[in-house]
Formats: C-alpha cells, sequence, structure tokens
C-alpha cells in the first residue's frame, strides 16, 4: 500500500466514524463519490481535524478513547417492546466482575435503586485503549420502564455516568379517522393569505375558526393543513418565508386576533386609538391590498399589543388566576421561551437605535452571546420588554388552542394540520438562543436533480447530531412537541432529514456536498413517542432523492409518506393509476414550491420563472416543450380512468384553458386513490393560477405573500365558490371521504 492510499483509508474510515457518506446514487441512478477534499472539509466542520494521516488517527484514537472510556452512553432510544431493557456497559477488564449500582429516575418521579453483579454478564465487545483493556456488557435493566423519557444512573468502582433512556413506541399514533380501511380528506391554506372584511390585512385565529365553519358546513373536510406558523422577521424579501423561520419553536404574532384578547376591552388607550380615523383608514388599506403587507400589519398589531401588555401589567402585579395561568405557562415553557424572548426584545432594541442593525451576527459581540454578562444584565433591566414577548406567545398559544378546540367540536375529524419546518434561519433566534446544536462552515441543500438540475443550496447550517444526543435530544423532542401542539397532524417537511442530510461546505457549489447520516431510529422513535402522547397523525413529505429504505421504515412506524400527483410517474414518464398509490400515505394536488394545477395547465409557473429571470430563452422553450408532453399524459391518465364525459377533446392542444372538466377529473382522480389523507390546496380548489413560492427568486416574485381569491364571506355567498366547493364535496362522497363526524354543541 503506498502512502497515498494509506492517507485515503484513513480519511475513509474517519468519514465513516463521523457519518460521512463516501457516495451516493442520484435520481438518474448515476452514481457520485464524495471527493476527498469534501469530506475534508465537512469534518473540519464537526471539529475533526484530518488534514494528514497522522492528524486523521489521532482524531479516531481519541473517539475511541472518549466511547470506551465512558461507563454509560449519553443516551440511549429503545423499543417498549424490547423486554428487558439493554443497556450497554463499558469497563476496564480489571472491573468487569465488579458489582455495579444502578439508580432509575422515571419521568414520572419514582426513583429505583438496585444492585447488578457484573460478573454473570457476558462480555459483547471488547477494545484496548492506550494500552488497557476494556470490555462491554450489554446489562438488562432488573425493572420495566414505561414510555417516556428516563433517566439511568450507574457507578462500578470509582467510576460514575448517567444517561438519558428514552422508551418509545413501535409506531405513530393511529387516528380513529384512519382505521379500518378509512380515508379523510382536508383544505391546504396559507393562513397569511385569508382574505375577510374584519382582519388586519392578514388572516388571523378568528379567520381560521370563520374557515372551521366552512370546511365543516360546507366543504365536508375533516381537517384544515395550515402553513408553518412560526415565527419569522416579516420583512420583505427576505424574512417572511414560513420555511425558514426566525425561531421553530414559537409563532408568528402577526395570526393573532387582537380584538380577542381579554387585555383589548381592558386598555382605554387601545380603545382610543382604535376609534381614531387613521387607524381605520390603515386597516381598510391592509385589507383592500392584494398581498400581505408584512411590515406595516407587523408594526400595527405591535403597537396594539403592547398597549395591550400595559393594561396586562396591572393585573400581573396584583395578581389574579389569569396571572397565575401566565406564570404556569412561562415555568412549563422554561428556558425555550425566555431565550426567544430574550432575542426579540434585544433584536427590537438594538435596532431601534440602530435602524441598520438588522441581524444578530452584526448586533455588539457581548450581545452576540445569550448568556453573557452583558445580556443577561440586559435581561434583568428590561424585564418588561422580555416578558412583553412571553405574553405574545402565551395569548398566541391560548388562541390556537382554542382553533383546535373549536374545529374538533364542529366535527372535523382531525381539526387542524401542522407544518414544521426543515429550516431555521442562520440569523434567527435559533441560531442565537441554542448555536451548540448547529455545525458551522458548512450549509444544507440538495444535489441535482430533475427540478433543480443544479442542485439546491438552502442556506442554513446543518444540525450538530452528537451534541443532540449528548443532551438527550431533548432540544429536537422539543421541537415536535411544540408543533404538535394544538393540532391532530403533523407535517414533517423534509423527513429525510432525520436519516441523512446533503452538507454543502461553505465555499463550494451543491454538487460538491456530501450527504451526512443521521441516527434514524432513535429520531423516528422519539417522533413516535411524541405523536402517540399528543395524539398526532404524522406524515413525513418524501420527496426529491429518496433512498427504498426510508420510505420502507417510515411505513413501519406508521409514518405517512408524501404523494404529488405531478411526481407519481412509471420509468417511462405516464402518470401512475390511482389504485397504484401506497394507502400509507398523502395525496395532494401540488404545494406552496409548485405549479397549481391551473397554473400548470397555462404555464403560468413558466412564464412567472421567465419573467423573473430564473429561466433563460432556450430554458423557457424547454420548459414548454416539456409541459406539453406532461398535459398529454397527465389527459391520457384521466381518460383510463374513465374520469371526462363524453365527446371531451383527447389531446391536450385542443383544451388551451382549465377547464371544469379538467378540474373535476383531477380532483376525482386523486379522490380515488388509496391514500389515507387526501390535501387540495386551496389555489387549486379555486383555480387561481399564481403559486405561493416561486423557488429560486425573492424580490423577483411576491412570495410568501399571495392572498385567497375569495374572501370567508365569498365562500359562502358567491355562486363560483359554492360550486367549486360542491365538486370537492361530490368527490369526497363519492370516494368515501366526506367527514361525517357528528359536531358537538358550539358556544
Amino acid at each position: 500500500m503506498t502512502d497515498q492510499d494509506h492517507d485515503q483509508d484513513t480519511l475513509a474510515r474517519a468519514a465513516q466514524l463521523w457519518s460521512v457518506d463516501s457516495e451516493y446514487w442520484d435520481i438518474w441512478g448515476r452514481r457520485h463519490a464524495t471527493a476527498p477534499a469534501t469530506a475534508q472539509a465537512v469534518l473540519r466542520c464537526m471539529g475533526v481535524v484530518v488534514d494528514s494521516a497522522a492528524a486523521a488517527e489521532r482524531a479516531i484514537a481519541e473517539r475511541q478513547r472518549s466511547e470506551w472510556q465512558r461507563l454509560l452512553e449519553p443516551c440511549l432510544v429503545v423499543s417498549e417492546n424490547q423486554r428487558p431493557h439493554r443497556v450497554p456497559m463499558r469497563v476496564p477488564v480489571e472491573l468487569a466482575e465488579e458489582r455495579a449500582r444502578l439508580e432509575i429516575l422515571r419521568e414520572d418521579g419514582e426513583r429505583l435503586e438496585c444492585g447488578l453483579d457484573l460478573g454473570v454478564v457476558a462480555v459483547s465487545e471488547s477494545q484496548e485503549v492506550d494500552g488497557r483493556l476494556h470490555v462491554c456488557k450489554d446489562v438488562s435493566l432488573p425493572v420495566e420502564l414505561p414510555q417516556g423519557y428516563h433517566e439511568l444512573r450507574a457507578s462500578v468502582g470509582s467510576l460514575h455516568s448517567s444517561m438519558r433512556l428514552i422508551v418509545t413506541p413501535d409506531r405513530a399514533y393511529e387516528h380513529p379517522a384512519l382505521r379500518a380501511g378509512a380515508r379523510a380528506a382536508g383544505v391546504a391554506v396559507a393562513l397569511y393569505g385569508l382574505r375577510s372584511a374584519r382582519n388586519w390585512g392578514c388572516g388571523d385565529l378568528r379567520d381560521l375558526r370563520e374557515l372551521v365553519d366552512w370546511a365543516a358546513a360546507e366543504a365536508g373536510a375533516g381537517f384544515i393543513a395550515l402553513n408553518p406558523l412560526h415565527a419569522i422577521h416579516n420583512r420583505r424579501p427576505f424574512n417572511t418565508s414560513p420555511y425558514l423561520p426566525n425561531s421553530v419553536f414559537y409563532r408568528n404574532f402577526i395570526y393573532l386576533d387582537v380584538e380577542s384578547i381579554e387585555d383589548f376591552s381592558r386598555s382605554r388607550r387601545a380603545q382610543r386609538l382604535w376609534g381614531r380615523p387613521e387607524t381605520r383608514a390603515e386597516l381598510e388599506s391592509l385589507r383592500a391590498a392584494p398581498v400581505v403587507e408584512y411590515e406595516r400589519v407587523a408594526a400595527l398589531k405591535r403597537r396594539f399589543l403592547k398597549l395591550l401588555f400595559t393594561a396586562f401589567l396591572r393585573e400581573y402585579r396584583a395578581g389574579s388566576p389569569r396571572v397565575e395561568e401566565f406564570r404556569r405557562f412561562r415555568a412549563r415553557e422554561g428556558e425555550l421561551l425566555e431565550r426567544f424572548a430574550l432575542y426579540c426584545a434585544l433584536d427590537e432594541f438594538l435596532h431601534a437605535r440602530h435602524p441598520d442593525l438588522w441581524i444578530w451576527p452584526d448586533w455588539p459581540e457581548a450581545f452576540r452571546d445569550p448568556d453573557s454578562a452583558e445580556t443577561q444584565a440586559f435581561r434583568r433591566k428590561h424585564w418588561r420588554a422580555v416578558l412583553f414577548h412571553e405574553y405574545v406567545q402565551w395569548q398566541l398559544d391560548l388562541q390556537l388552542a382554542a382553533a383546535q378546540e373549536y374545529a374538533l367540536r364542529r366535527g372535523l375529524a382531525i381539526g387542524l394540520y401542522h407544518d414544521l419546518a426543515l429550516a431555521t434561519d442562520r440569523c434567527g433566534s435559533d441560531l442565537w438562543a441554542h448555536r451548540r446544536f448547529f455545525i458551522s462552515g458548512c450549509r444544507v441543500g440538495s444535489p441535482p436533480d430533475d427540478f433543480s438540475p443544479k442542485g439546491q443550496d438552502w442556506g442554513f447550517p446543518p444540525p450538530d447530531s452528537a451534541h443532540h444526543r449528548e443532551t438527550g435530544y431533548r432540544l429536537f423532542a422539543e421541537s415536535i412537541r411544540q408543533n404538535s401542539r394544538h393540532g391532530g397532524a403533523l407535517r414533517i417537511d423534509h423527513v429525510m432529514r432525520f436519516f441523512r442530510l446533503f452538507w454543502i461546505p461553505d465555499g463550494q457549489e451543491p454538487s460538491q456536498g456530501a450527504y451526512v447520516r443521521e441516527r434514524y431510529e432513535d429520531l423516528v422513535r422519539i417522533l413516535a413517542l411524541e405523536s402517540v402522547r399528543r395524539r398526532v397523525i404524522l406524515v413525513g413529505e418524501d420527496l426529491g432523492t429518496v433512498e427504498p429504505f426510508v420510505r420502507e421504515t417510515l411505513a413501519c412506524f406508521g409514518i405517512l409518506g408524501y404523494r404529488l400527483l405531478f411526481f407519481e410517474k412509471d420509468e417511462q414518464g405516464a402518470f401512475r393509476r390511482p389504485a397504484e398509490y401506497a394507502r400509507q400515505t398523502l395525496v395532494s394536488s401540488s404545494t406552496h414550491d409548485l405549479p397549481t394545477l391551473a397554473g400548470f395547465w397555462i404555464g403560468r409557473d413558466i412564464e412567472a420563472r421567465r419573467s423573473a429571470g430564473v429561466l433563460d430563452e432556450a430554458a423557457y422553450r424547454a420548459a414548454l416543450a416539456g409541459r406539453a408532453r406532461e398535459k398529454q399524459n397527465m389527459l391520457e391518465a384521466l381518460f383510463r380512468e374513465g374520469l371526462f364525459p363524453a365527446g371531451f377533446p383527447r389531446s391536450a392542444a385542443q383544451v388551451p384553458e382549465f377547464t371544469g372538466e379538467l378540474h373535476n377529473a383531477i380532483f376525482g382522480f386523486l379522490a380515488l386513490t388509496p391514500s389515507q389523507l387526501l390535501v387540495v390546496n386551496q389555489e387549486d380548489l379555486f383555480k387561481e393560477t399564481e403559486q405561493q413560492n416561486l423557488p429560486g427568486t425573492t424580490w423577483q416574485y411576491p412570495n410568501w405573500s399571495r392572498k385567497m381569491r375569495f374572501s370567508l364571506e365569498e365562500l359562502r355567498t358567491d355562486r363560483l365558490a359554492r360550486s367549486y366547493t360542491a365538486m370537492f364535496r361530490n368527490w369526497l362522497e363519492r370516494s368515501g371521504r366526506l367527514n361525517t363526524r357528528v359536531p358537538t354543541e358550539v358556544v
């Protein structure tokens, strides 16, 4: 073996130890080997120096040393059906016959103590570390633990260690509405885009209740699917995407129904401001705007919320049952909420004094650290500002809980369907508050595919998986817990993240990235645990480059896959028949990043991409030619299912518009699939041509701001809106998806 071969072999061993894939296969079946320079760059970002064979050998030896010299692993995730629970313990060989002392602190607070003779436990593995032999013994716990998060402490001789022991179910929650072959359907909306005669220029949580009434009484839907409600900075054009949030743990205050907050009627100053002509004029202007004016809506709501908070402060000082409820909310949320609120208060304070200061990496250095003395001094001095943002999140939690309760009372079997974004803004509060949980020097993206031939660079940092495990996956579990609260289903954007992520070293193109593996079984098991505890259906968005075992694993754990009409084709490019769709999936017409059905048919998305400069003339012509073929293939698929009336043209070229017959046929095609859940975007239900987001654009297109074609009032009164709703309901009834749950009394 040459020196170069030895160097490459050592680098490959290091890459394997730190879960950096040596290769990947793209969607066209082509193999891509990870370049040594890419592997080195990725490892360097993890803090692993492998610039030479000697450095790599030292890194490997240090990892081996740290693993074998620790009595217990930091965290172990096991099945509740694994009896007894087995825990690996690593000890120097001279302690292998000693007696171990175990202390188990259950999640419910019960404490159990016992002893265990290691001499009767067989050695499962051994390793020499620094000239000293260590052995591993898989110890069977003498007690059975229920589902939950427990702590195990162990001591052998002078060695002491502790681990978080997470006991999980083997499957996610199965909703009664989906048992025994039942299927359900819902309508997906961008909450910000709801229009009504009373909102403040942006859909809010009272609008959501009105939409629930329509879904229950008119559409026959079993749930309302929402965009991620995550907190964002509400600044156009770069800070309005719900999929690149300020925080995945907390929500955007522009969704608050300010008038329904109890303090609104108690605040004289708010009432005076409400009655001013300029306030009424601003409200009318915001409602009439064709898109959501994020900055103006946020400014107006923030102004009122601060007046409401001032009124609440008087009650806060005096104390009341309501104040105690707020204190319980703060105690439950703990440091997670405190850090988010502290970030918001600092951001507002610093920007007010330095208007050009927009992101925390540009803040004075002392304030970039949430634990610095200066930051903590700010928290104490400006405690009211911090408390204000906690108050706002409390109100959001109350209103969202009320919305889910209302949906269930109105008879929606599932209620609200939430969405958890993959990303978090690298300049947002999550990175500021929890920086140790993220890797610097790399960005997450995806390799080239037919959707993005050059690959995608999503611009946010990957998670530090080792630190997540070291801390018992607490932050990860909290992200699931926070987003599944007050809902009956949770969509997980890019569910493949739990298996692997595509890392792109800074300064490199997406095509030069590499996949890094995750401890997927740990993460999926925690998902299942939180799903069962919250009684929430899990839907994993598994579009793009997906390894077969990913979908097999999701299916094994009862997590629904995601199927889109546009992408379900065979090897020859023909659309799959409805019967070929897997049952344990959600089927949808489109997504926020793809053309609407009407936009697809008339090529509106292609024209928009050309206007935005995303397509040059050659790409534009190629896209039009490709679309003509796709439309013909779609038409043939719909004819194959007998979904057109006699005499309908069999050539797509003879159907230049998105006709009612075509609209009806596509809805029938989707409804007839065996997929457990059907979601129809409101844009597709109401034949809108413009999509919510045009990938690859920022200022060139009004992303994440388009309002719904029909107002909430028009859904019940407009003849055309009612006809679309009736068509949708008809297909739900014909396919057995109609929501039949009987509503309880609604107050």
